[in-house]
């Protein structure tokens, strides 16, 4: 396994990455639709297509998923996804006309040094486009790239991560994740994660958790724009499970919230004000959906693959090249 989304086959991921603006989309693509529902918890999200999938609407599934930057600009990343899928012949066929659908969510990072000044229109439908032509089923970047590009946190830069687990079922679950957060993703000023008890071998720099009790300064909350009563935080965790379990959309929502259990473990003040912490949940097995059983062992490897990529995208970061850009975390640590 790669340790990344796409170890789930039947599907692929694709970045599009702009250094000059600051900001990027990742576009997930089913190869075939996906049942799929969403949580929302932070106060401020961004989203596209969401209340859809909620258990009681009528739509089942899915066809991608857009993952991005621009805040409410960058919502018009979905329908570079969604024409992409249309040329493919992808998504429903109402009275002769296909119909791709494309949910989505955004992170505020419009304030963090690129060039904004894009004029009428956004780059973002464009950059969704994009996004689909360079995916791939294989490895992907993570760090700095597609909808992580303008990602930060309170002390170091954010980033898009991605981790991967199999369930003692025999499922595999993973995650993509963009860490934008208001709080803190670093015990402290760091260098460790507060995801560190989830960490498989080195995957986000094995420094394990502090040896020492927390100190009143390790539990302080160091947050985005927290003493700012004029401009507030800029921020916002997404992300999107998938397994290749069937599951009825009722199970994908619970395993939603379960990814976002994992968020609360790695962001030290996750769901606040200012958050938009949105996770969506897929899934891509066919068949009778699986027994609540073994849906906790799906919902309980969510929450920790959704930790462990949290903890990938900042660890994997660098550095914005703009003059006061935050560092990354191996830029103070390695």
């Amino acid at each position: 396994m790669l340790n990344l989304l796409t170890d789930i086959p039947g599907l692929i991921v694709g970045h599009a990455t702009d250094l000059a603006l600051g900001s990027g989309v990742t576009a997930i693509l089913f190869d075939e639709p996906a049942t799929a529902s969403v949580s929302i918890l932070g106060g401020a999200p961004g989203s596209r297509d969401t209340a859809l999938l909620e258990p009681e609407m009528t739509a089942l599934r899915v066809d991608g998923f857009a993952l991005g930057g621009g805040s409410c600009f960058g919502l018009d990343a979905a329908g570079g996804v969604q024409a992409w899928a249309r040329e493919q012949k992808r998504g429903a066929v109402f009275g002769g006309v296909q119909v791709p659908v494309i949910p989505q969510a955004i992170v505020f990072d419009l304030t963090n040094g690129g060039n904004k000044d894009w004029g009428r229109f956004s780059p973002y439908r464009e950059m969704g486009y994009a996004a689909c032509e360079a995916a791939t089923r294989g490895a992907f970047a993570l760090g700095t790239v597609g909808g992580g590009t303008g990602a930060t946190t309170p002390l170091v830069k954010g980033g898009l991560g991605s981790a991967s687990a199999e369930t003692r079922a025999g499922y595999r679950v993973a995650a993509i994740t963009i860490a934008n957060p208001v709080g803190n993703p670093l015990v402290g000023k760091g260098p460790h994660f507060w995801a560190a008890p989830f960490e498989q071998g080195d995957e986000f720099g094995a420094q394990g958790f502090p040896a020492h009790p927390l100190s009143v300064e390790d539990l302080k909350l160091r947050a985005k724009g927290i003493q700012d009563e004029v401009d507030p935080p800029t921020a916002t965790s997404i992300g999107l499970i998938v397994t290749d379990a069937p599951l009825s959309k009722a199970q994908a929502k619970r395993l939603a919230i379960a990814a976002q259990d994992g968020l609360a473990r790695a962001v030290h003040g996750a769901h606040l004000p200012f958050d938009g912490d949105t996770m969506f949940a897929a899934a891509t097995g066919q068949g009778e959906a699986v027994t609540p059983q073994v849906l906790t062992l799906l919902c309980h490897a969510a929450m920790m693959v959704t930790a462990r990529s949290i903890a990938r995208g900042v660890y994997q970061a660098t550095a914005l090249p703009y003059p006061g850009a935050l560092p990354s975390w191996r830029d103070l640590f390695r």
